[in-house]
């Protein structure tokens, strides 16, 4: 689905796929991810996709964004469903960004009727959207739910006011937990709040407090992401400049075990490396098809792709990605087909996250020597490897990354 394809042949001026990736199409699991370029002001630890009117200039809407959202929605529909085969139904559909809080209810339920226009939902589909929580009011959840959305993730980060101003976070501390709250009054079961940790001055008794709050909302869903400095954001310039101090990684580490204990000791159980569930059905389904490696189309601008071992990325301007597909030709910016080893090497790096783990089929005999080690170090659970899975332990999500390197050589 890409105008950059390999050599030798020509770009695709309507999207294509390699039958190789289409079959399989609608066996394995769904998704679609919708991309929302628009935020209020940018965040300095913010590396994302994402433009506030000033950096527009003029050059992308609301409209006009729909407008080629819902082509490139009806172009994906058209390549996955090409001849006989049926276009797969949405098992679930995440909305981030950006801030798709700013679309309001109204502009929110476009685009989901979007995707019912072009793929349709599947029965009982997780539906899910970021919201800031200063963007949000108890009319934009009650809309929201109208409009078939059944998840709600808002993006908390801390409950410390000195911390939210480090990261460049416009909200009260309070607000997030408030929206947390209006959201389960509207009728979300379903409702996560994000933190990150390891932001320049934030204490341990700062995060403590962070978690508190979110134990208070009555959550069901919390992901929690260490704080990386991305080159290139306002953040890494200050860092660069000695206005704030790199995270340390022993402070990261003390900081992931502080989280991880008090969610689980308040009934939460660790599901990905990076989030906790108070039970399966609180779970992302949408993130769980990521770490599983099933389908999704990413549409939007900068979206990402994945279809039966091929990837592919979308232009990143708003108005650059509108003017393509109002050219009738793809948005794609680029692609790549994974040969066998490449798939395989990505089921390490993400199945390796989940609870479950990842069987030890998918390795080969240095990997399984290394699995081995990896049990020796304290890094892997031995009755799990004896069983015939890799399943981190405690101190093994801590070096996770390190993990995988050793099982993939």
């Amino acid at each position: 689905m890409s105008t950059h394809p390999p050599t030798g042949q020509q770009p695709p001026q309507q999207g294509t796929l390699p039958a190789t990736a289409l079959r399989g199409v609608g066996q394995r699991p769904f998704g679609i991810y919708v991309h929302v370029p628009f935020c209020a002001t940018r965040c300095g630890y913010c590396d994302f996709n994402t433009y506030t009117a000033d950096e527009l200039a003029g050059g992308g809407s609301f409209r006009g964004w729909l407008d080629a959202l819902k082509a490139e929605l009806e172009l994906g529909a058209r390549v996955l469903g090409e001849g006989d085969r049926a276009v797969p139904r949405a098992e679930t559909v995440f909305v981030g960004g950006g801030t798709p809080s700013l679309l309001g209810g109204e502009g929110l339920g476009e685009v989901l009727d979007a995707v019912r226009a072009s793929f349709g939902l599947a029965p009982n589909a997780e539906v899910t959207t970021e919201a800031n929580p200063e963007s949000t009011s108890p009319e934009l959840f009650t809309a929201l739910l109208g409009a078939g959305y059944t998840r709600v993730s808002l993006g908390m980060q801390s409950a410390a006011e000195h911390v939210l101003r480090v990261l460049d976070r416009k909200h009260t501390p309070g607000r997030a937990v408030a929206a947390a709250g209006e959201a389960m009054a509207a009728g979300f079961e379903h409702v996560s709040l994000d933190l990150i940790y390891g932001t320049p001055g934030e204490s341990t008794d700062d995060l403590r407090g962070s978690l508190e709050a979110v134990l208070e909302a009555g959550v069901d869903h919390v992901s929690a992401y260490s704080l990386i400095v991305e080159d290139g954001t306002a953040m890494a310039r200050r860092v660069r400049r000695g206005e704030l101090p790199m995270p340390d990684e022993d402070v990261l580490a003390a900081d992931y075990e502080l989280v991880d204990g008090i969610l689980s000791k308040a009934g939460f159980d660790w599901y990905e490396v990076s989030n906790w569930a108070t039970g399966e059905a609180a779970r992302c389904a949408h993130n769980i098809g990521y770490w599983r490696g099933g389908d999704w189309w990413g549409a939007g601008p900068g979206a990402h792709s994945h279809v039966g071992g091929v990837r592919w990325w979308n232009l990143k301007y708003p108005s650059r990605y509108a003017a393509a597909l109002g050219e009738g030709t793809s948005p794609a910016a680029g692609r790549e087909v994974l040969d066998a080893e490449d798939r395989r090497v990505e089921r390490v790096m993400l199945e390796l996250r989940l609870r479950e783990g990842l069987t030890t089929e998918v390795l080969d005999d240095a990997g399984v020597a290394e699995a081995r080690r990896a049990v020796t170090d304290g890094l892997l659970r031995d009755d799990e490897l004896r069983a015939g899975r890799c399943v981190l332990t405690d101190r093994g999500r801590l070096l996770a990354d390190g993990v995988v390197r050793r099982l993939v050589g």
